[in-house]
């Protein structure tokens, strides 16, 4: 790899470390709340180390190495720099090294799944590490994994077979990517669900799905699918091929996740959420995602809490096959205020949803009216901080019980000092500076509800029934004619659609913000205008904001991108650089890319405001209609190609978070916060003590 390629992956300088600010909200709980909030934290912190081992085989050992030097000077790093004698720059590289992985929990970026490659030599590394035997233990143990690799295809998350480097099949250097999509059909046809798993497979070629829970051998009462735990696989290519269940995967954390989630029960504010930790508990203990499922049926139930939160192998967006689920978890406080704005989006929903370019056949039968909350986030355990959440993300729940919404206001309006902002025109700067935030803010609320929130799946619930009119079936609107497919038995999104069912997702809800961010209705509830469609005045701003950063996230994906493995490292990124063409492929020359220098350093987006409203929103609806279809009737093959298609890059364009702390003998619980600085974000890892 050569040095202008190598600089890709470097870690940033400066990096972009804010202060989520909570305190006011937290202080606002009594005593009851604040302990609940606190052993919510705690239950999802103590998973950090499950996500460090999701990440990379290495990313444990780094994360040992970095905090016991922490503890080995007391954070006193112009002492740690005396003793090993090195330089101002190599202590800042480091330290901006040590922050990024933190922040990502792990040395892969969390937006990007590419490597993070520190700016100091290697040499800074070993002198530091001189300092401390244990923190040298843990160096030693990396390899020198926190380097850059010989083989440029570990330098990014993927299927091994590809080059690329994964933990979610461990130890299994001989596994294939038809490997774990036949042993996925088969435990699908099991009734096995699979975001608590890894897959190993032996040198003797035996596969092991590794359960992640507390128990260490099958409960008692069995698994999810009996007291089996061995089988023989009895058709497709590995017919003939052994699989055994192994318990305990996560055992030691999982347990601590355990027990923090029973004391989170014994002070929950109702029967639900008592109930809520209980089914936690009892999942992280057996490994049940049956019993998980329950716990976010009393989630879906709890209204409106003081304190909110979610914890579990939730996501599903860095696994290479799109199945197993990245372990997080957050705790949270509501701001009624905003929620209000949200309240008034769900109110709205029923009217909004007609609007949408399908017909009734391809949307829910009824509505699930959701909770929709803004939240100021205490802790959010995991690889990365999203804007807003929508789960839970099981299609069986969803489509009949419901979901619930939040949006993460004090990860909204969260900003690095001095932020630049490339790619918008100068004459666009000052409206674009103000609203940003006010149009995110719409965007993910849109997003989350009628994006994530809308659309039916056909299917085939079990052999011969059907959630449709199986004699006369639904028109798609795309062919004027009957639809030949639908989901199976055992069939979900993402089981039919795969690797690209997350990004696929993404990009549908970004589309359907968008389209529906120019009703001026909308942005009446968000308090900008009268409803009146008019782009000259504030809600005209929002809008023009809104599609202005839409489509400089499309442009700044680009940096996800990579061009050697022709691979996009994060969901949204190629969602939003699909939905920058769209708006490239647009008549009238709707939005246009400028640059006059060969590096396309002032590459600059054009966007015709006037016509957003009608040819832009068109253009999107056009694209989304196919979006929705294709995944409402399972037509992968049809519904890949196209979103492909839209993600094709032409070769010219090739936070840290506070803790709380719990007085045993008085029951009190303290905020505890940090300088929004490299050396802020070791010491609030460190002082979590996982």
């Amino acid at each position: 790899m050569n040095t202008q390629e190598l600089k890709n992956f470097l870690a940033d300088s400066p990096p972009s470390i804010v202060q989520l600010e909570i305190k006011k909200h937290f202080e606002a709980l009594s005593d009851k709340e604040k302990r609940y909030a606190h052993y919510i934290s705690r239950a999802s912190v103590h998973g950090t180390r499950i996500t460090l081992r999701q990440v990379s085989p290495e990313s444990e050992d780094i994360y040992d190495f970095i905090i016991e030097l922490h503890k080995s000077f007391n954070g006193d790093w112009a002492s740690a720099q005396k003793k090993a004698g090195i330089t101002d720059q190599d202590l800042k590289f480091f330290l901006e090294y040590c922050g990024q992985f933190l922040g990502n929990c792990g040395n892969y970026k969390y937006f990007g799944d590419s490597k993070i490659i520190p700016r100091c030599d290697e040499k800074v590394f070993d002198a530091l590490a001189a300092l401390s035997p244990k923190a040298k233990e843990h160096y030693e143990a990396t390899k020198g994994a926190i380097f850059p690799t010989q083989e440029p295809g570990l330098m990014h998350l993927g299927f091994p077979d590809d080059g690329h480097l994964t933990n979610y099949y461990p130890d299994s250097t001989n596994i294939t990517k038809s490997d774990i999509i036949a042993v996925g059909d088969f435990l699908e046809s099991k009734g096995l669900l699979v975001e608590n798993t890894r897959l190993r497979k032996t040198p003797e070629g035996i596969f092991e799905v590794l359960l992640a829970s507390a128990v260490t051998s099958i409960p008692s009462e069995g698994s999810d699918i009996g007291k089996e735990t061995e089988f023989v696989i009895e058709k497709g290519q590995l017919e003939g091929s052994k699989l055994r269940i192994v318990f305990g995967d996560f055992s030691k954390e999982l347990t601590l996740v355990a027990e923090n989630c029973k004391k989170a029960a014994e002070n929950a504010a109702n029967d639900i959420q008592k109930d809520m930790y209980e089914a936690y508990a009892k999942s992280f203990e057996t490994g049940s995602s049956q019993v998980f499922k329950d716990s976010q049926r009393y989630w879906i139930r709890d209204k409106g809490p003081s304190v909110e939160s979610n914890i579990g192998f939730i996501e599903t967006l860095r696994d290479p096959q799109g199945v197993r689920a990245e372990f997080q978890g957050f705790a949270a406080m509501v701001n009624a205020e905003r929620t209000r704005a949200f309240g008034g989006l769900v109110n709205a929903a029923e009217s909004l949803i007609p609007k949408l370019p399908w017909g009734t056949e391809f949307e829910k039968d009824k509505f699930l009216s959701p909770d929709f909350t803004s939240l100021e986030v205490l802790t959010f355990a995991g690889a990365g901080i999203p804007a807003g959440i929508n789960i839970p993300n099981y299609d069986d729940i969803r489509q009949t019980e419901g979901f619930k919404n939040v949006s993460l206001g004090n990860v909204l309006s969260a900003k690095a000092a001095n932020e630049k902002i490339p790619f918008i025109r100068d004459e666009d700067l000052e409206v674009f500076s103000k609203y940003r935030d006010a149009a995110f803010e719409v965007q993910v609320g849109v997003h989350e509800l009628l994006g994530h929130g809308t659309g039916k799946l056909l299917q085939e619930t079990k052999p011969g029934v059907y959630n449709f009119d199986i004699k006369n079936s639904p028109v798609n609107p795309l062919t004027g004619k009957p639809i030949t497919t639908w989901y199976k038995p055992g069939q979900t999104w993402g089981s039919v659609f795969g690797s690209v069912a997350s990004s696929y997702e993404e990009c549908r809800a970004e589309a359907i913000a968008m389209a529906l961010s120019c009703d001026f209705e909308v942005l009446k509830i968000f308090g900008y205008g009268d409803g009146t469609p008019d782009m000259d005045n504030e809600a005209g701003d929002v809008l023009y904001a809104a599609w202005l950063s839409m489509a400089r996230m499309g442009v700044c994906s680009l940096e996800i991108w990579d061009p050697r493995s022709t691979k996009w490292g994060q969901a949204h990124s190629q969602a939003r650089f699909s939905i920058l063409q769209c708006f490239l492929s647009a008549p009238q020359e709707f939005c246009t890319i400028t640059h006059t220098k060969p590096d396309l350093s002032d590459l600059t987006i054009n966007l015709k405001r006037n016509l957003i409203p009608t040819i832009g929103r068109q253009a999107v609806e056009s694209y989304l209609q196919k979006l929705h279809i294709y995944k409402s009737i399972a037509d992968v093959e049809t519904g890949v190609k196209v979103y492909n298609d839209m993600c094709f890059v032409e070769p010219e364009y090739w936070g840290k978070k506070a803790n709380t702390v719990l007085d045993e003998s008085s029951g009190k619980v303290e905020l505890k916060e940090y300088d929004a600085s490299c050396e802020g974000m070791i010491k609030s890892f460190a002082e979590r003590g996982v």
